[in-house]
């Protein structure tokens, strides 16, 4: 059995993959003081990066994520030279089952042998991915949501040969850098937080299909309703408070039959066609009016600093 290094001797990070998931990991690690290692296969990634981390770094001290002095950034050629010498790597390569398969044996005798890679795939089965990888056994799904530098889940889930001791030490580690992951006990597409979230949107373009509301006004009925309560609880302990008093027992007993018969009504499943993705085009189109794509990002990690500076000072109120 593979001894796994303690949490405190972990001191270099490999990051592949630097896009837009990847280079977030990479703020986050050297926030935390970790030494990074960093790899991207595609042109001008290096300047992207750093422009990257260079912004993200306020956002971590303003959320208290980093930790005094900042870990050194390496931007290497290839991926063997990122991995080697690694005590944990993440692995963000495009979400496509044949790109990571590559990278997986490109880098695989360059692992170290109690370096553990988790892969940030997003909905990939990582059973599929790791066949005839000799170092599979220390392969796990480390997958975060976007942006990584600012949300704290991380979901972690083993494949078919994952090592269970190499399984735990990655969710012990992602808890010791301030992460809070989860484990998803089976592999399925999408993972866990990812079908939650297909299932809203599957209702959210069926909103659209049947023009039950306006684009803007379906994003309004998630950003200012319940969306509000599951940034502070999720949607069982909600469910909890609905019953009042009562709690889950009347929640079940009371809304129970009609939420019911309402899921009779939602088993449509929605055609990706053009009169669909013309809809939300213009409707998004619309709503966005002169904001750009990073106005939007910039307006969304401004919040999350706020709500999540917020949620840290009242941790200790529960």
């Amino acid at each position: 059995m593979t001894a796994y290094k303690a949490y405190d001797a972990v001191r270099r990070i490999a990051v592949l993959g630097c896009g837009t998931i990847g280079a977030s990991w990479a703020a986050y690690f050297l926030a935390r003081g970790y030494d990074v290692a960093a790899w991207d296969p595609a042109e001008g990634w290096k300047q992207r990066l750093q422009a990257f981390v260079d912004n993200a770094m306020p956002q971590l001290q303003a959320v208290g994520t980093a930790t005094g002095a900042p870990g050194r950034l390496e931007m290497l050629d290839t991926p063997e030279a990122a991995v080697t010498g690694a005590d944990f790597v993440q692995e963000n390569a495009t979400e496509r089952a044949p790109i990571k398969i590559e990278l997986y044996r490109r880098i695989d005798a360059a692992l170290a042998p109690d370096a553990i890679l988790a892969t940030s795939t997003s909905g990939l089965i990582l059973s599929e991915l790791v066949e005839g990888i000799a170092s599979a056994p220390r392969f796990v799904v480390g997958h975060p949501f976007n942006p990584p530098h600012l949300i704290p889940l991380v979901e972690v889930v083993s494949s078919k040969v994952t090592d269970a001791a190499a399984a735990e030490w990655a969710y012990g580690f992602y808890a010791h850098v301030g992460k809070h992951p989860i484990v998803v006990k089976k592999e399925v597409k999408g993972h866990l937080a990812n079908r939650l979230q297909a299932a809203l949107w599957r209702e959210a373009f069926n909103a659209v299909v049947d023009d039950l509301a306006s684009v803007e006004d379906i994003n309004a009925a998630i950003a200012q309703g319940p969306g509000l309560r599951y940034a502070l609880m999720g949607p069982h302990m909600i469910f909890n408070l609905t019953g009042g008093k009562g709690g889950i027992r009347a929640a079940l007993e009371q809304f129970g039959p009609p939420m019911a018969s309402w899921w009779e009504t939602m088993q449509r499943t929605p055609a990706f066609d053009d009169e669909l993705k013309s809809r939300l085009i213009a409707g998004i189109e619309a709503e966005m009016g002169d904001r750009t794509i990073e106005d939007l990002e910039n307006e969304r990690d401004t919040r999350l600093v706020l709500l999540l500076r917020m949620l840290k000072e009242t941790e200790g109120e529960r």
